[in-house]
């Protein structure tokens, strides 16, 4: 889509994603949904959707977005479609971030569906809130990944 690949980051392929326990989905929002890349990744997946692969897997959504109307709501309930069509496990943060969510005192991203930043014109970084509850969207997710794990095992 015109952006310089990310040499210094790791890549995953979509078959590499049935050996997780679970998933943290991150990604940039495009038009209020997950970018076109996102997506491709996604349709990528046909394959484990054929065979059930990810059924059962918890999951969960992070996202940044380019404005505070950008979709910090509306990009993880679009993309909770994808999760769906392959049976897996929704697993939002929901409030258990606490009273810093409901912080009006200072500009931040995030909402009950997963942790989530204002990029801006890509000159922005994340807040110590935003950090904080990403943090704690990851440390919570890992909770609830590994009570999946002993449930099956």
């Amino acid at each position: 889509m015109g952006a310089p690949p990310k040499t210094d980051a790791p890549v995953i392929t979509p078959q590499e994603l049935a050996e997780a326990d679970g998933i943290l989905f991150g990604f940039p929002t495009r038009f209020g949904m997950m970018a076109a890349q996102m997506k491709a990744f996604f349709d990528a997946t046909g394959g484990l959707w054929r065979e059930q692969s990810l059924a059962g897997k918890p999951a969960g959504i992070f996202y940044s977005t380019g404005t505070q109307g950008g979709g910090q709501e509306t990009t993880p309930l679009t993309a909770v479609t994808q999760l769906t069509h392959h049976g897996m496990v929704f697993v939002p943060v929901g409030y258990t971030f606490g009273a810093k969510l409901f912080d009006m005192e200072s500009v931040h991203g995030g909402s009950p569906y997963g942790a989530g930043t204002f990029a801006g014109d890509g000159s922005r970084w994340p807040t110590e809130v935003e950090l904080e509850h990403a943090f704690h969207q990851g440390k919570y997710f890992a909770g609830v990944a590994k009570k999946f794990k002993g449930a099956t095992a």
